[in-house]
């Protein structure tokens, strides 16, 4: 009798091998099965006493309505041809009403979550990205770098943004092109001075790698440029999600009110119906779920914008760019400090919380400090009592750093519309140099542009805007989620300008707490003024003592 507790005949296990990492231990992985395969099978498993090799022999590869053999047979096969991929296509589409019925019958929407798919999603708008992003849970983004890759190619003659259809077919067309050219002319005109610049104010030293402090410097250099770059700049996306993410991330493109992100929504879910075609059926455009869900977005957001344009036109705005903690909890300490003992208690969480507030300050930073005392860096992630204590900070600051702030899934979030109406972000190796001024001249025409197109199409008009104008957007966060945020984003490695916004939250939080201070003892507060080079030379050296044992 073997771990997993079940036999198989010889000729079962030479089938099984393919498919399973092992055929005799009760811990095992899943390999070479469609994802529409593997989530049918574990929705199955949930409610059957077989176990899984069990399951996977008797309901899916000897059951011919599940078109096994067709569309897993040759899943790993290195000359399949174009015929057996559409072959295999086909089946699964054949099969699909026996998948859909497990899906159906054997869970509620959490069954999405057991297969998944990998989707590339090339030449989209930074706009378009930011939208995919903010669809955080169950799906994992990568996505293009500013700061490793030049955006200055062209491709037949031409700068690679995103030609907005509305735009492009109104009286602004020729306006908005030239702006978006003119960005781009001025980004690529500026990396050859720059470049030359920060070689004099960094010379490299002797004991530095010529390789780590090219690197460097081009991340430095890229870093200040990036302001210029329009949000309408194409770039790449590799994104893994689980089934129930797509489907969500499709319906929400398909409600969105912009050309862009209804054409990547229509595309993602033809792609993706070829792979997990059971998982994403409710993001069909003529889905009863999908019109429902178009109606509601509708219907919402009128009627928001409406009451919005009512009660909040006439209030001041946030326009200096900053970092804001707008809502604490007065009673965040006792609240955390009661979750961090509740685990080693039998007390009830009220009466443990009760207790706390009797404490005397030493005794309850006692409590507090035995939750991150043994920390010995950034990755031993703290207890889930953190998570009793929320934050909802307002930052302005510049579309470059959202771009990088915003990724980061475990809080809830918010934008207003990109503007050019809260000034923009001029790098200060750029100030006082001969850059200024062409900087300065492309932005300001940018404003312009921007302010013309806004007032006959707002949403539209964001394609236009450079990504160092300011913007308004809003973090809630629990102080678990924000310590991780803090720590990560304040590493010497990091843009500058995240760095600022990681380390002022982190400020923030332990003024009006200072019990809470020792919870951010891994937030690294200096300033560098060459941060990336030292990462880059860490890079450099585990890539030279790899070669040296081959």
């Amino acid at each position: 009798m073997h771990e997993g507790y079940e036999e198989f005949t010889e000729s079962q296990l030479k089938i099984l091998e393919r498919f399973v990492t092992n055929s005799s231990s009760n811990v095992f992985a899943l390999r070479n099965l469609p994802e529409v395969i593997k989530g049918a099978l574990f929705s199955r498993y949930s409610r059957s006493s077989l176990g899984l090799r069990s399951l996977l022999l008797k309901d899916f590869i000897l059951n011919e309505e599940t078109a096994f053999s067709a569309i897993a047979g040759r899943s790993q096969s290195a000359d399949q041809d174009e015929a057996e991929l559409e072959d295999q296509i086909m089946a699964i589409k054949k099969a699909q009403n026996f998948y859909d019925r497990i899906l159906d019958g054997y869970g509620d929407d959490s069954i999405g979550e057991l297969g998944g798919a990998h989707l590339a999603l090339e030449n989209i708008s930074m706009v378009a990205a930011k939208m995919i992003e903010d669809c955080r849970i169950g799906g994992s983004p990568l996505e293009k770098s500013t700061r490793y890759i030049y955006f200055d190619q062209k491709v037949d003659g031409e700068y690679l943004y995103y030609r907005e259809p509305i735009i492009m077919t109104s009286a602004f067309r020729d306006t908005y092109i030239e702006t978006c050219n003119r960005l781009f002319e001025v980004y690529s005109t500026l990396i050859p001075p720059l470049s030359e610049l920060m070689e004099k104010r960094f010379p490299k030293e002797h004991d530095v790698s010529k390789v780590a402090y090219t690197a460097a410097l081009r991340a430095k250099v890229l870093d200040c440029l990036r302001g210029l770059l329009p949000a309408s700049a194409l770039t790449n996306m590799g994104m893994y999600g689980n089934g129930r993410f797509f489907e969500t991330l499709i319906q929400k493109l398909n409600a969105n009110s912009l050309a862009e992100m209804q054409d990547v929504g229509r595309k993602s879910f033809q792609e993706l119906s070829k792979v997990i075609p059971s998982f994403i059926r409710r993001g069909d455009a003529t889905h009863k779920y999908q019109k429902s869900y178009n109606e509601f977005t509708e219907q919402m957001h009128n009627d928001l914008k409406m009451l919005a344009n009512r009660h909040t036109s006439s209030l001041g705005k946030m326009n200096n760019a900053g970092v804001r903690l707008s809502h604490y909890d007065s009673d965040a300490p006792y609240k955390v400090a009661a979750a961090l003992l509740f685990d080693h208690s039998d007390a009830g969480y009220l009466e443990i919380e009760e207790q706390m507030r009797q404490l005397s300050e030493e005794d309850l930073s006692r409590v507090l400090e035995a939750g991150c005392l043994y920390r010995e860096n950034r990755r031993h992630k703290s207890p889930r009592g953190l998570e009793h204590a929320f934050f909802t900070f307002e930052i302005v600051a510049d579309f470059g750093i959202y771009r990088d702030l915003q990724r980061h899934r475990m809080l809830t979030q918010e934008r207003q519309l990109l503007t050019c109406n809260c000034g923009y972000y001029i790098p200060h190796e750029i100030l006082d140099s001969e850059m200024e001024k062409q900087y300065r001249d492309a932005m300001e025409e940018a404003k312009r542009v921007y302010d013309l197109i806004a007032e006959e199409l707002p949403e539209e008009a964001q394609y236009v805007v450079p990504m160092a104008y300011n913007m308004h957007w809003y973090f809630h966060v629990n102080l678990r989620a924000l310590q991780w945020l803090c720590e990560l984003r304040s590493s010497p490695a990091g843009h500058p300008n995240y760095r600022f916004v990681a380390q002022e939250m982190a400020k923030q939080v332990c003024k009006v707490f200072p019990c809470f201070e020792k919870f951010f003892k891994f937030v690294d507060f200096e300033g560098y003024e060459l941060g990336r080079l030292g990462q880059e030379i860490r890079i450099v050296e585990k890539r030279m003592a790899r070669s040296s044992h081959e």
